[in-house]
C-alpha cells in the first residue's frame, strides 16, 4: 500500500475487528472465525462506490475508525450516521486511537441522539447507562447537535454484547 496513512487507517480498522470478534467470543484460540457465516461476526465490509457503509460493522452499530492525531468528532460523527444508512444498519459510531495506547483504549463516539435510543432500547436509565458503560459527555457550546458521549471499546464491547443479548430482534439473529 503506497499511503501511509491509509494504512495506519487500515490497520486501525482490523485491530477494532478483531478485538471485537474476541471479546464476543467469536474466535477460536487460533483467532479464527468460529461461524464464518454468522450475521454476528465483526466485518470490515467491501466499500461499495459513492455510498460509503462504514470501516467496520458490528450489528447493529456501523463503526467509523479514525486514526488521525486531529480530532473533530462530532463532523465524524454525522459521517458514521449517514454512512450506518447507507448499510441499513440503525446506529453509526466513531472509534478514534487513542495514541499509545492499546485497542481496547480506543474513544468510541457517540452522538446524544443514539446513545439515547440505544439507552431506550437496553431500558436503561441515563445513570444506569452510564454506569454500565462509562460514558462521559462532551458538550461543545449551546449546539446540541456538537454535543456527544464518549466511553473505551472495551466498555463498548459490553455494550454491545449486552445489545445483542437484550434486544429482541438482535437476540433472535444471534440464537
Amino acid at each position: 500500500m503506497a499511503n501511509p496513512n491509509k494504512a495506519r487507517g487500515t490497520a486501525w480498522e482490523s485491530e477494532i475487528r478483531d478485538y471485537l470478534n474476541r471479546f464476543l467470543g467469536l474466535v477460536d484460540d487460533d483467532a479464527r472465525i468460529t461461524n464464518p457465516f454468522s450475521a454476528m461476526n465483526v466485518r470490515r465490509p467491501a466499500q461499495e462506490g459513492a455510498r460509503d457503509v462504514g470501516d467496520v460493522h458490528a450489528a447493529p452499530f456501523v463503526l467509523e475508525a479514525k486514526n488521525t492525531a486531529g480530532s473533530a468528532v462530532p463532523t465524524w460523527i454525522r459521517q458514521a450516521e449517514i454512512e450506518a444508512v447507507h448499510a441499513g444498519f440503525p446506529y453509526g459510531v466513531v472509534v478514534q486511537k487513542a495514541r499509545g495506547r492499546r485497542t481496547r483504549w480506543g474513544r468510541v463516539h457517540v452522538s446524544v441522539r443514539t446513545w439515547t435510543r440505544v439507552r431506550l432500547a437496553l431500558g436503561m436509565t441515563s445513570r444506569e447507562m452510564h454506569d454500565a458503560f462509562g460514558f462521559t459527555a462532551s458538550l461543545r457550546g449551546l449546539d446540541t447537535g456538537r454535543w456527544y458521549f464518549t466511553c473505551t471499546l472495551h466498555d463498548f464491547g459490553h455494550l454491545l454484547a449486552d445489545y445483542r443479548r437484550t434486544v429482541p430482534e438482535v437476540a433472535r439473529a444471534v440464537h
